[in-house]
């Protein structure tokens, strides 16, 4: 028997999935607990209809994110902190900062999707590498200067 599944069945599939299984157990277990429902045409063609749908979906934003990719793919990204009297920093650059900078210049990216080994902590030019979606990677440079309004020569 054809069977949709409500939930994720361990063995059998996971929830919105079609699958063959014997009858008593569809019917005795699976319908009875409220974890599958019978796959009549109607509801084999809905649920194909919604993972169509679905799929268009993630292609559209895999699409996004690869035309997000290859716009910030080598920007270069300024950002002021201040140091004291012995060239040490006041606090240091963190994914939360790029993300804030990110934002200004129109890029809506999470700070937990900026790939920062270790906060930076000196003036320079930095590479960072970004994971905009799943399998959708790019880097961008960040240049930390000091906030007396100089730019760092690095």
């Amino acid at each position: 028997m054809k069977v949709l599944l409500l939930k994720d069945v361990k063995t059998v599939g996971k929830k919105g999935e079609i699958v063959e299984v014997n009858d008593g157990y569809a019917r005795n277990f699976l319908m009875k607990k409220g974890m599958a429902q019978q796959a009549t045409a109607g509801v084999i063609n809905e649920t194909n209809q919604k993972n169509a749908a679905i799929a268009r979906q993630k292609q559209k934003e895999y699409d996004e994110a690869v035309a997000t990719a290859a716009e910030l793919n080598g920007k270069n990204i300024k950002i002021a902190i201040k140091f004291g009297e012995n060239g040490k920093p006041f606090g240091a650059v963190t994914s939360k900062e790029i993300s804030q900078e990110l934002a200004n210049m129109g890029y809506d990216i999470d700070k937990k999707k900026i790939n920062l080994k270790d906060s930076i902590k000196s003036a320079g030019v930095f590479d960072v590498e970004i994971k905009v979606y799943s399998g959708v990677n790019t880097e961008i440079k960040v240049t930390v200067y000091p906030d007396d309004g100089s730019e760092c020569q690095n």
